[in-house]
């Protein structure tokens, strides 16, 4: 029996990599639906300043793919309580590489008071969308 009904994360997915993979089978690991938001051209370039490679459709479609996810659903925004107010999901799967940041702080706080769980794996240490950019930019 897996500790959770319904999972939820989010992430550009951009240039998908072993650690997007990573993140998804850990996630799956520990609910029995999972929800994957896969943020828009549009939240990717107000935050990150840069076009995302891969377009946002074609980025639904890869993680619609993969084995791990039931059910993609685009990311307009990047406010984690609104989405769960909407979704209503028991646990939220986040990389480390977040922890102690503003951003999900506030949603810990938020979370704890709603009875969400928020988890957080571990980053795969060497692979990212921008060290696979770095790696293309070489060749």
């Amino acid at each position: 029996m897996k500790p959770y009904k319904i999972g939820y994360t989010t992430g550009v997915f951009d240039l998908f990599h072993v650690g997007h993979l990573n993140i998804l089978k850990k996630a799956k690991e520990q609910c029995d639906y999972l929800i994957v938001g896969v943020s828009t051209d549009e939240l990717v370039m107000s935050y990150k300043k840069k076009q995302p490679v891969i377009p946002h459709n074609e980025r639904m479609e890869i993680v619609e793919g993969i084995k791990y996810v039931d059910k993609v659903v685009p990311q307009v925004h990047r406010d984690k309580y609104a989405a769960w107010e909407q979704i209503q999901f028991d646990v939220m799967f986040v990389g480390d590489d977040w922890k102690g940041s503003p951003l999900f702080n506030e949603v810990e706080t938020k979370f704890n008071k709603a009875g969400v769980e928020l988890v957080f794996f571990p980053y795969t240490k060497g692979v990212s969308s921008t060290i696979v950019k770095e790696k293309l930019e070489i060749v």
